[in-house]
């Protein structure tokens, strides 16, 4: 179980230097990998070393941050936006969301709420943080798979193990760890010995 958990690496883009010094030292204190940039127009330049997520200023001179989202999207479709405005409106959260942004955050901001929109984008793309969370994964991952394979639907695993079909289907996606009882009534169910569910972890 010594498999490395990749971090996660978050670009900071603000024109004001301390508000990025200051959401780059709480994430980097949170564990992340953060990169920093205050000039808009080398946000593409910076994307080229690879982030999962952007927290990103929506007023900035030179380029705002919606022209700024709208380069991110030319080139990259995939990587998670936060955007953080001093004066919010529906327009502008709008125009974000359609260009894929995740969430939106009013400054100021205290960091519990930065922290909070972090872990709801990171919980919805479903990127890792600790080895905990990628051995469930790879269990859930597992079960589904096997389960799929004997063609039982999550009703019919719950009546041969007398697990809930909720904790079932909240282990399959790694939402609850499973206790070893679970594990190894799942694995009796699906014909299979218990090693079978960590794999090569």
């Amino acid at each position: 179980m010594g498999r490395a958990v990749p971090a996660i690496r978050i670009l900071v883009v603000d024109d004001d230097e301390g508000v990025v010094d200051f959401i780059a030292t709480l994430l980097e204190k949170d564990g992340f990998e953060v990169g920093r940039v205050t000039d808009p127009t080398r946000v593409e330049e910076a994307l080229a070393d690879g982030y999962h997520v952007v927290v990103l200023d929506l007023m900035m001179p030179k380029l705002d941050g919606l022209e700024v989202l709208r380069r991110i999207r030319a080139i990259d479709s995939d990587v998670s936006v936060i955007m953080t405005t001093g004066h919010p409106s529906l327009e502008t959260a709008v125009s974000a969301m359609k260009l894929d942004a995740l969430d939106y955050v009013r400054k100021p901001f205290t960091p519990e709420e930065l922290r909070a929109a972090i872990e709801r984008v990171i919980a919805k793309k479903g990127l890792t943080r600790s080895p905990e969370e990628l051995l469930n994964r790879h269990i859930g991952e597992t079960i589904r798979t096997l389960r799929k394979e004997k063609e039982l639907t999550l009703k019919q695993l719950s009546r041969r193990t007398s697990l809930s079909v909720s904790l079932l289907s909240q282990i399959e996606r790694a939402e609850s760890s499973a206790s070893i009882g679970s594990l190894y009534r799942i694995a009796g169910a699906l014909d299979v010995e218990l090693a079978r569910f960590f794999g090569d972890f």
